[in-house]
């Protein structure tokens, strides 16, 4: 007699959660008698489909809670009903969330209710500052007190668990963003925008999006671009603007009509890495990018006050300069005008992982649910 499938589910709402999940829904739906169910919740929209179709994946849910203006409140509270349904309905008998959304926040805290067992993908990042990044740091940390498994990408984030005092198994596995990034980036895609010449010049990549970064912090950061470029004039700058106007419309005032700044919308995966690739340096408030830049040999200059990544920072791929103008300015003209230190960043070893993370974490969660 055949045993009956297990029911699993993997929630996620936003891109990087697909990004970093798609290569452990790829291993778990190589698993015989395991159905993976893919439920989405919806949290962002049209950038979450970009990469489902990227990585070959199809929801078997969607909750489909976006909505205009949508706050905390509202994505968890929204998240935790539709997923009370959905839980009813295919009784998993395990749960995957990654990282440190609201999103996934909210999934754990419904897997908590139910009382199924949950795998924590990317568990273990800390600032140790409640409000920055935020909500990140309570959300990740509050999903720590829930997890049974915890998926540590670095040996600091298995130090960082061990301290909270968490109840579940910690495990050091690496980060799947580093599986997902070596997959795409094999395939050597290419980043097109018009007019922007990737041999004339020095083409730097920056993200700016994050909530503390809002307001004046944003100011700033603007004020440094536009200061790098008026001193360095073989420079380009690419910058893909986020959805939310509080920070798009801010960046398009103010270099808007640059004529070495290239304002793009989001930039679709394969894009983002083709960009990465070819840029010479990034400048982002991004964790992400932290993560995915080193394994391609790019330096990272972090536009914010913490990062919840120091490995990164004391591997040397990656410096944390904040977000005002001077520092900008003075961290970025280093790196255009010191070819040694430029690449003693450049050549420091990715400290994130070798892109076998989502095959190690399926096969500790299979064990564990295989004894359950």
């Amino acid at each position: 007699m055949t045993a009956p499938d297990i029911s699993v589910g993997v929630i996620l709402g936003t891109r990087p959660e697909a990004i970093k999940l798609a290569p452990v829904i790829k291993q778990l739906n190589s698993l015989s008698q395991t159905k993976t169910h893919l439920i989405l919740t919806g949290q962002h929209r049209e950038m979450v489909d970009r990469v489902m179709e990227l990585f070959d994946l199809e929801a078997d849910c969607d909750l489909a809670i976006m909505k205009p203006k949508q706050t905390l409140t509202n994505i968890t509270c929204d998240s935790l009903q539709g997923l009370e349904k959905v839980f009813a309905e295919i009784e998993p008998k395990f749960i995957f969330v990654q990282g440190d959304t609201t999103t996934a926040f909210s999934a754990a805290l419904a897997a908590f209710y139910h009382q199924i067992p949950l795998g924590h993908v990317e568990a273990g990042l800390r600032t140790n500052n409640l409000y920055d990044p935020y909500p990140e740091e309570a959300n990740r940390r509050l999903i720590s007190q829930i997890a049974q498994l915890h998926f540590a990408p670095t040996a600091l984030a298995v130090q960082n668990l061990q301290k909270s005092g968490v109840t579940g198994a910690i495990h050091h596995t690496g980060n799947t963003v580093i599986d997902s990034l070596l997959t795409v980036a094999n395939k050597k895609p290419e980043c097109k925008v018009p007019n922007l010449d990737w041999d004339k010049h020095r083409v730097l990549l920056a993200t700016v999006h994050r909530r503390e970064n809002w307001g004046k912090p944003l100011e700033d950061i603007l004020q440094g671009f536009t200061t790098i470029l008026d001193r360095f004039p073989d420079i380009a700058l690419l910058l893909p603007l986020h959805r939310n106007p509080t920070v798009r419309e801010p960046i398009k005032a103010a270099l808007g009509n640059h004529p070495r700044v290239f304002l793009t919308e989001p930039l679709d995966y394969p894009e983002l890495v083709g960009a990465i690739s070819r840029c010479h340096l990034l400048l982002t408030d991004s964790g992400g990018l932290q993560e995915e830049a080193p394994s391609l040999g790019k330096p990272v200059l972090v536009l914010r006050e913490t990062t919840e990544r120091p490995e990164a920072v004391d591997a040397g791929t990656a410096k944390l300069i904040g977000t005002k103008a001077q520092s900008i300015v003075d961290s970025t003209a280093e790196l255009l005008e010191n070819e040694a230190i430029y690449e003693k960043m450049a050549t420091a070893i990715n400290p994130f992982g070798d892109g076998t993370a989502s095959q190690k974490i399926v096969k500790l969660a299979q064990d564990f649910w295989l004894k359950s």
